[in-house]
């Protein structure tokens, strides 16, 4: 039998959508969001049960509205819901550990790495470092700094995933 008011309460649709949204800002931040995805996901919010006018307003844009226009919309529409973007950094930090969980769970391979800037992520912790140094800086530099050793590279590579997985979170954020 529970005591009362240890049951918590069912989190309403506003509140995930506010939920939902927060983490949209975030991966948003951490360039994992396009800006032509933005109008959906704010039609989504509305769906939700979120309602602001400029929310409202970037549901309307197109996919191929400027931009400029859209991101406007969407931090403004942030703004309107009380949620504010989440440093750039810590964003990029909380992408890294969901790129080391895809890594993991085999959506991503070990070349997919290379893609991007993530050799330049400014980290924080031990297992984060010991992850991006295994990060190449292109896709050509895989076979120059590693020559024929690439399987040795990918196995320390998802050792350091599971690593930096497993670690403790890094804060709040998505």
């Amino acid at each position: 039998m529970r005591a009362e008011g240890t049951t918590p309460e069912p989190e309403t649709p506003v509140q995930s959508g506010l939920t939902s949204l927060g983490e949209v800002a975030c991966r948003y931040q951490a360039d994992e969001i396009r800006p032509e995805d933005l109008p959906m996901i704010a039609a989504e919010a509305l769906a939700a049960g979120l309602d602001t006018p400029t929310l409202c307003e970037l549901a309307g844009l197109p996919r191929n509205a400027d931009a400029r226009d859209i991101r406007d919309a969407f931090e403004q529409a942030l703004s309107e819901s009380g949620i504010g973007l989440p440093d750039r950094g810590l964003a990029r930090r909380h992408a890294l550990r969901r790129m080391a969980a895809r890594l993991i769970d085999g959506e991503i391979t070990p070349a997919d790495l290379a893609t991007d800037d993530w050799w330049e992520t400014e980290v924080e912790t031990a297992a984060e470092q010991s992850f991006v140094a295994l990060i190449p800086q292109c896709e050509c530099c895989i076979e120059y700094t590693l020559g024929l050793d690439q399987q040795t590279w990918a196995a320390q590579l998802r050792i350091a995933a599971l690593t930096l997985t497993s670690s403790p979170p890094i804060g709040p954020g998505c």
